[in-house]
Protein backbone atom coordinates (compact mmCIF):
# COMPACT_ATOMS: atom_id res chain seq x y z
CA UNK A 1 0.00 0.00 0.00
CA UNK A 2 1.00 3.82 -1.00
CA UNK A 3 1.11 6.11 2.05
CA UNK A 4 -1.08 8.90 0.70
CA UNK A 5 1.15 11.39 3.25
CA UNK A 6 4.30 10.15 1.41
CA UNK A 7 2.31 10.24 -2.45
CA UNK A 8 1.60 13.78 -1.52
CA UNK A 9 4.96 15.09 -0.92
CA UNK A 10 6.44 13.47 -3.81
CA UNK A 11 3.97 15.16 -6.02
CA UNK A 12 5.18 18.69 -4.11
CA UNK A 13 8.55 18.07 -4.84
CA UNK A 14 8.52 18.50 -9.07
CA UNK A 15 11.51 20.55 -10.18
CA UNK A 16 11.33 23.86 -10.88
CA UNK A 17 11.68 23.47 -13.88
CA UNK A 18 9.13 21.35 -14.79
CA UNK A 19 6.91 23.87 -13.35
CA UNK A 20 8.24 26.64 -15.28
CA UNK A 21 7.77 24.70 -18.61
CA UNK A 22 4.07 23.99 -17.81
CA UNK A 23 3.93 27.99 -17.13
CA UNK A 24 5.48 29.00 -20.34
CA UNK A 25 3.53 26.27 -22.59
CA UNK A 26 0.41 27.64 -21.14
CA UNK A 27 1.89 31.22 -21.58
CA UNK A 28 2.69 30.26 -25.03
CA UNK A 29 -0.94 29.01 -25.97
CA UNK A 30 -2.51 31.87 -24.68
CA UNK A 31 0.06 34.32 -26.48
CA UNK A 32 -0.89 32.31 -29.56
CA UNK A 33 -4.91 31.92 -29.16
CA UNK A 34 -5.12 36.03 -28.78
CA UNK A 35 -2.58 36.32 -31.42
CA UNK A 36 -5.32 34.12 -33.69
CA UNK A 37 -8.25 36.54 -32.55
CA UNK A 38 -6.21 39.87 -33.15
CA UNK A 39 -5.08 38.74 -36.75
CA UNK A 40 -8.63 37.00 -38.04
CA UNK A 41 -11.10 39.40 -36.15
CA UNK A 42 -13.64 41.48 -38.52
CA UNK A 43 -13.15 43.77 -36.00
CA UNK A 44 -10.06 46.34 -36.61
CA UNK A 45 -7.97 46.67 -33.10
CA UNK A 46 -5.12 49.42 -32.61
CA UNK A 47 -3.24 49.80 -29.60
CA UNK A 48 -0.78 52.48 -28.29
CA UNK A 49 2.00 52.24 -25.81
CA UNK A 50 2.09 53.70 -22.49
CA UNK A 51 3.81 57.02 -24.81
CA UNK A 52 1.22 57.60 -27.05
CA UNK A 53 2.62 54.91 -30.04
CA UNK A 54 1.01 52.80 -32.19
CA UNK A 55 2.48 49.66 -31.50
CA UNK A 56 -0.39 47.27 -32.80
CA UNK A 57 -2.80 47.18 -35.96
CA UNK A 58 -4.30 44.29 -36.92
CA UNK A 59 -5.00 43.54 -40.96
CA UNK A 60 -8.67 44.53 -40.07
CA UNK A 61 -7.46 48.05 -39.41
CA UNK A 62 -5.75 48.04 -41.63
CA UNK A 63 -7.86 47.34 -44.73
CA UNK A 64 -10.75 49.93 -43.12
CA UNK A 65 -8.07 52.70 -42.84
CA UNK A 66 -6.93 51.53 -46.28
CA UNK A 67 -3.38 51.67 -45.23
CA UNK A 68 -0.48 49.41 -44.61
CA UNK A 69 0.41 48.21 -40.81
CA UNK A 70 4.17 49.54 -41.40
CA UNK A 71 2.31 53.35 -42.13
CA UNK A 72 1.08 53.18 -38.74
CA UNK A 73 3.71 51.27 -36.69
CA UNK A 74 5.42 53.51 -34.07
CA UNK A 75 3.95 56.79 -34.66
CA UNK A 76 1.39 59.08 -32.51
CA UNK A 77 -2.04 58.51 -33.93
CA UNK A 78 -1.86 62.45 -34.79
CA UNK A 79 1.24 61.74 -36.97
CA UNK A 80 -0.34 58.91 -38.77
CA UNK A 81 -4.44 59.43 -38.84
CA UNK A 82 -3.95 62.94 -39.36
CA UNK A 83 -6.72 62.59 -42.10
CA UNK A 84 -9.47 61.40 -39.88
CA UNK A 85 -9.47 63.44 -36.39
CA UNK A 86 -12.88 61.79 -34.87
CA UNK A 87 -10.39 58.65 -34.34
CA UNK A 88 -7.35 60.35 -33.25
CA UNK A 89 -10.00 61.75 -30.83
CA UNK A 90 -10.79 58.34 -29.71
CA UNK A 91 -7.57 57.61 -28.91
CA UNK A 92 -6.53 60.83 -27.04
CA UNK A 93 -9.64 61.13 -24.84
CA UNK A 94 -9.26 59.59 -21.47
CA UNK A 95 -11.55 56.40 -20.22
CA UNK A 96 -14.06 54.00 -22.61
CA UNK A 97 -15.20 56.39 -25.10
CA UNK A 98 -17.44 55.61 -27.88
CA UNK A 99 -17.32 57.89 -31.35
CA UNK A 100 -18.56 57.68 -34.91
CA UNK A 101 -15.62 57.21 -37.48
CA UNK A 102 -15.61 58.19 -40.84
CA UNK A 103 -13.87 55.09 -43.25
CA UNK A 104 -12.59 55.50 -46.66
CA UNK A 105 -15.05 55.35 -49.56
CA UNK A 106 -18.05 56.74 -47.74
CA UNK A 107 -17.86 54.08 -45.23
CA UNK A 108 -18.63 54.95 -41.53
CA UNK A 109 -17.44 52.56 -38.42
CA UNK A 110 -18.40 53.12 -34.29
CA UNK A 111 -14.97 52.61 -32.49
CA UNK A 112 -14.86 52.21 -29.02
CA UNK A 113 -11.70 53.22 -27.08
CA UNK A 114 -10.75 52.49 -23.93
CA UNK A 115 -7.29 52.19 -21.69
CA UNK A 116 -6.04 49.93 -19.75
CA UNK A 117 -4.22 50.00 -16.59
CA UNK A 118 -0.95 49.33 -18.19
CA UNK A 119 -1.36 52.62 -19.90
CA UNK A 120 -1.64 51.02 -23.31
CA UNK A 121 -5.16 52.48 -25.24
CA UNK A 122 -7.30 50.17 -27.29
CA UNK A 123 -9.16 51.30 -30.08
CA UNK A 124 -11.85 48.98 -31.79
CA UNK A 125 -13.58 49.69 -34.78
CA UNK A 126 -16.39 48.38 -36.08
CA UNK A 127 -17.81 48.65 -40.01
CA UNK A 128 -21.70 49.65 -39.17
CA UNK A 129 -22.39 50.51 -42.94
CA UNK A 130 -24.54 48.04 -44.00
CA UNK A 131 -26.49 48.49 -40.72
CA UNK A 132 -27.10 51.87 -41.04
CA UNK A 133 -28.12 51.61 -44.37
CA UNK A 134 -30.71 48.90 -43.34
CA UNK A 135 -31.96 51.07 -40.70
CA UNK A 136 -32.54 54.21 -43.05
CA UNK A 137 -34.02 52.28 -45.46
CA UNK A 138 -36.57 50.79 -42.44
CA UNK A 139 -37.09 54.99 -41.56
CA UNK A 140 -37.67 55.48 -45.64
CA UNK A 141 -40.33 52.57 -45.46
CA UNK A 142 -41.94 53.49 -42.61
CA UNK A 143 -42.86 56.94 -43.53
CA UNK A 144 -44.10 56.05 -47.56
CA UNK A 145 -46.23 53.39 -45.53
CA UNK A 146 -47.64 56.22 -42.95
CA UNK A 147 -48.29 58.52 -45.88
CA UNK A 148 -50.16 55.97 -48.36
CA UNK A 149 -51.55 54.08 -45.48
CA UNK A 150 -52.86 56.58 -43.06
CA UNK A 151 -54.27 58.94 -45.32
CA UNK A 152 -57.14 56.65 -46.59
CA UNK A 153 -58.06 55.33 -42.97
CA UNK A 154 -58.01 59.08 -42.18
CA UNK A 155 -60.94 59.29 -45.16
CA UNK A 156 -62.84 55.98 -43.88
CA UNK A 157 -62.89 57.73 -40.46
CA UNK A 158 -64.12 60.67 -41.23
CA UNK A 159 -66.64 59.72 -43.50
CA UNK A 160 -67.75 57.13 -40.65
CA UNK A 161 -67.85 60.65 -38.62
CA UNK A 162 -70.08 62.06 -41.03
CA UNK A 163 -72.72 59.24 -40.95
CA UNK A 164 -73.98 60.20 -37.39
CA UNK A 165 -74.19 64.06 -38.45
CA UNK A 166 -76.81 63.11 -41.33
CA UNK A 167 -79.97 61.37 -40.01
CA UNK A 168 -80.88 59.27 -37.38
CA UNK A 169 -79.41 55.98 -36.22
CA UNK A 170 -81.15 52.82 -34.64
CA UNK A 171 -78.81 51.12 -31.55
CA UNK A 172 -77.03 48.65 -34.69
CA UNK A 173 -76.31 51.46 -36.91
CA UNK A 174 -74.71 53.18 -33.97
CA UNK A 175 -72.92 49.90 -32.70
CA UNK A 176 -71.70 49.12 -36.23
CA UNK A 177 -70.10 52.89 -36.36
CA UNK A 178 -68.23 52.54 -33.33
CA UNK A 179 -66.71 49.29 -34.75
CA UNK A 180 -65.85 50.91 -37.79
CA UNK A 181 -64.19 53.79 -35.57
CA UNK A 182 -62.45 51.73 -32.98
CA UNK A 183 -61.06 49.36 -36.09
CA UNK A 184 -59.58 52.06 -38.19
CA UNK A 185 -58.23 53.59 -35.19
CA UNK A 186 -56.72 50.73 -34.40
CA UNK A 187 -55.04 50.63 -38.28
CA UNK A 188 -54.11 53.90 -38.21
CA UNK A 189 -52.17 53.25 -34.44
CA UNK A 190 -50.25 49.81 -35.85
CA UNK A 191 -48.75 50.70 -39.06
CA UNK A 192 -45.36 52.33 -38.02
CA UNK A 193 -45.53 48.79 -35.42
CA UNK A 194 -46.24 46.23 -38.27
CA UNK A 195 -43.18 47.45 -39.99
CA UNK A 196 -40.80 47.14 -37.15
CA UNK A 197 -42.48 43.70 -36.46
CA UNK A 198 -41.99 42.86 -39.89
CA UNK A 199 -38.33 43.65 -40.16
CA UNK A 200 -37.30 42.08 -37.01
CA UNK A 201 -38.68 39.13 -37.84
CA UNK A 202 -37.20 38.94 -41.49
CA UNK A 203 -33.86 39.00 -39.07
CA UNK A 204 -33.00 42.23 -39.26
CA UNK A 205 -29.45 42.44 -37.42
CA UNK A 206 -29.77 42.99 -34.01
CA UNK A 207 -26.02 44.40 -31.95
CA UNK A 208 -24.36 42.13 -30.08
CA UNK A 209 -22.18 43.65 -27.46
CA UNK A 210 -22.35 43.65 -23.69
CA UNK A 211 -25.20 44.94 -21.93
CA UNK A 212 -26.41 45.73 -18.99
CA UNK A 213 -29.95 45.59 -17.90
CA UNK A 214 -29.87 47.65 -15.44
CA UNK A 215 -28.64 50.92 -17.93
CA UNK A 216 -31.99 49.78 -20.17
CA UNK A 217 -34.22 49.56 -17.59
CA UNK A 218 -32.71 53.34 -16.58
CA UNK A 219 -33.66 54.39 -19.58
CA UNK A 220 -37.00 52.84 -20.31
CA UNK A 221 -38.08 54.47 -17.23
CA UNK A 222 -36.92 57.81 -18.38
CA UNK A 223 -38.59 57.44 -21.45
CA UNK A 224 -42.02 56.39 -19.83
CA UNK A 225 -41.57 58.75 -16.98
CA UNK A 226 -43.83 61.65 -18.76
CA UNK A 227 -46.72 58.99 -19.04
CA UNK A 228 -46.69 57.88 -15.38
CA UNK A 229 -46.55 61.21 -14.42
CA UNK A 230 -49.86 62.14 -16.45
CA UNK A 231 -51.49 58.97 -14.91
CA UNK A 232 -50.19 59.70 -11.55
CA UNK A 233 -48.32 56.04 -11.18
CA UNK A 234 -45.30 55.37 -9.04
CA UNK A 235 -42.35 52.98 -10.80
CA UNK A 236 -40.71 51.40 -8.64
CA UNK A 237 -37.47 49.58 -8.94
CA UNK A 238 -35.81 46.49 -7.60
CA UNK A 239 -32.64 45.29 -9.25
CA UNK A 240 -29.82 43.19 -8.52
CA UNK A 241 -26.12 44.91 -7.86
CA UNK A 242 -24.27 43.47 -9.68
CA UNK A 243 -26.10 42.40 -12.36
CA UNK A 244 -24.39 39.94 -14.82
CA UNK A 245 -24.07 41.13 -18.01
CA UNK A 246 -25.72 39.75 -21.45
CA UNK A 247 -24.49 39.95 -24.87
CA UNK A 248 -27.75 42.15 -27.22
CA UNK A 249 -29.13 44.63 -28.44
CA UNK A 250 -29.33 47.95 -25.98
CA UNK A 251 -31.87 50.04 -28.46
CA UNK A 252 -34.24 46.98 -28.93
CA UNK A 253 -33.85 46.07 -24.95
CA UNK A 254 -35.13 48.97 -24.25
CA UNK A 255 -38.16 48.59 -26.46
CA UNK A 256 -39.27 45.91 -24.67
CA UNK A 257 -38.97 47.55 -21.49
CA UNK A 258 -40.74 50.49 -22.53
CA UNK A 259 -43.74 48.49 -24.07
CA UNK A 260 -43.75 46.19 -20.89
CA UNK A 261 -43.98 49.61 -18.87
CA UNK A 262 -46.27 51.26 -21.23
CA UNK A 263 -49.15 48.13 -20.69
CA UNK A 264 -48.54 48.45 -17.17
CA UNK A 265 -48.98 52.07 -17.06
CA UNK A 266 -51.98 52.22 -19.20
CA UNK A 267 -54.50 49.11 -17.82
CA UNK A 268 -53.15 50.58 -14.20
CA UNK A 269 -55.72 52.28 -12.25
CA UNK A 270 -54.21 56.20 -11.26
CA UNK A 271 -52.26 56.63 -8.45
CA UNK A 272 -51.34 52.86 -8.09
CA UNK A 273 -47.35 51.49 -8.38
CA UNK A 274 -45.98 49.37 -11.41
CA UNK A 275 -42.62 47.68 -9.79
CA UNK A 276 -39.91 46.40 -12.33
CA UNK A 277 -37.20 43.90 -11.06
CA UNK A 278 -34.36 42.21 -12.02
CA UNK A 279 -31.98 39.69 -11.16
CA UNK A 280 -29.60 37.08 -12.37
CA UNK A 281 -27.17 34.22 -11.71
CA UNK A 282 -24.30 33.15 -13.86
CA UNK A 283 -26.58 31.82 -16.51
CA UNK A 284 -29.30 33.93 -16.96
CA UNK A 285 -30.78 37.63 -16.54
CA UNK A 286 -34.78 37.63 -15.51
CA UNK A 287 -36.55 40.66 -15.44
CA UNK A 288 -40.85 40.94 -14.34
CA UNK A 289 -42.61 44.34 -14.63
CA UNK A 290 -45.91 43.69 -12.53
CA UNK A 291 -48.97 46.06 -11.70
CA UNK A 292 -52.34 45.88 -9.82
CA UNK A 293 -54.28 46.82 -12.61
CA UNK A 294 -57.29 45.21 -14.49
CA UNK A 295 -55.62 41.81 -15.28
CA UNK A 296 -56.38 39.29 -18.26
CA UNK A 297 -58.41 36.16 -17.77
CA UNK A 298 -57.21 33.00 -17.51
CA UNK A 299 -58.48 31.89 -21.29
CA UNK A 300 -56.96 34.98 -22.98
CA UNK A 301 -53.47 34.55 -21.11
CA UNK A 302 -51.58 32.86 -24.30
CA UNK A 303 -53.15 34.93 -26.67
CA UNK A 304 -51.88 37.80 -25.28
CA UNK A 305 -48.34 37.77 -27.58
CA UNK A 306 -50.62 36.89 -30.63
CA UNK A 307 -50.38 39.62 -33.15
CA UNK A 308 -53.01 42.32 -33.07
CA UNK A 309 -54.85 40.43 -30.31
CA UNK A 310 -56.86 42.62 -27.83
CA UNK A 311 -58.65 41.64 -25.10
CA UNK A 312 -62.82 41.28 -25.32
CA UNK A 313 -62.97 43.10 -22.06
CA UNK A 314 -64.39 46.28 -22.49
CA UNK A 315 -61.77 48.31 -20.62
CA UNK A 316 -59.19 46.69 -22.67
CA UNK A 317 -60.59 48.25 -25.99
CA UNK A 318 -61.62 51.50 -24.63
CA UNK A 319 -57.62 51.89 -23.98
CA UNK A 320 -56.45 52.90 -27.34
CA UNK A 321 -53.60 50.66 -29.02
CA UNK A 322 -52.56 48.40 -31.75
CA UNK A 323 -52.26 44.66 -29.74
CA UNK A 324 -48.75 44.66 -31.11
CA UNK A 325 -46.49 46.09 -28.15
CA UNK A 326 -46.72 42.55 -26.81
CA UNK A 327 -45.61 41.04 -29.89
CA UNK A 328 -42.92 42.74 -31.09
CA UNK A 329 -41.33 42.56 -26.75
CA UNK A 330 -41.64 38.87 -27.53
CA UNK A 331 -39.55 38.72 -30.87
CA UNK A 332 -37.36 40.84 -29.57
CA UNK A 333 -36.23 38.71 -26.82
CA UNK A 334 -36.03 35.52 -28.74
CA UNK A 335 -34.15 36.77 -31.47
CA UNK A 336 -31.33 37.30 -28.07
CA UNK A 337 -32.10 33.51 -27.08
CA UNK A 338 -34.83 34.24 -24.30
CA UNK A 339 -38.08 33.60 -23.42
CA UNK A 340 -41.01 35.86 -21.97
CA UNK A 341 -43.88 34.95 -20.24
CA UNK A 342 -47.02 36.29 -18.22
CA UNK A 343 -49.13 35.74 -15.08
CA UNK A 344 -52.21 37.47 -14.31
CA UNK A 345 -55.59 37.25 -11.94
CA UNK A 346 -58.60 39.13 -13.62
CA UNK A 347 -59.11 42.34 -11.34
CA UNK A 348 -55.91 41.89 -9.29
CA UNK A 349 -52.87 42.93 -11.93
CA UNK A 350 -50.69 41.33 -14.30
CA UNK A 351 -46.87 40.18 -14.01
CA UNK A 352 -44.64 39.71 -17.17
CA UNK A 353 -41.34 38.28 -16.98
CA UNK A 354 -38.32 37.72 -19.27
CA UNK A 355 -35.34 35.91 -18.94
CA UNK A 356 -31.70 36.26 -21.18
CA UNK A 357 -28.48 34.35 -21.07
CA UNK A 358 -25.85 35.96 -19.36
CA UNK A 359 -22.16 35.90 -20.97
CA UNK A 360 -18.87 35.82 -18.93
CA UNK A 361 -16.80 38.53 -19.88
Amino acid sequence: MTDPEKTTRKRRKFPDSITQTIQMTHESSLSQMYDFVFRSSDNGIMVTDANGLIEMVNPAAAGMLAVHTEELLGKTPEEALSQNPALVNLFMREGEQTLDIRLPKRRIAVGVGRTLTSGERVVVIQDVTEKRELESRRESLTQRMTHDLRNPISAIIGFGELVGKYGDLNDEQRKFLMRLRQTTNKLYDVIGSLVDLAWIEAGMPLAHRPTQMSTVIDKAVNQIGTLALERHITIAISVQTPLPVIMGDPERLQIVIYNLLHNAIIYSDPESTVAIHAWGDDNDVYCSVGDRGIGIADDELDKVFDRMYRSRDERVRDTPGGGLGLTIAKTIIQRHGGDMWAASNLGLGSTFTLVLPTVRL
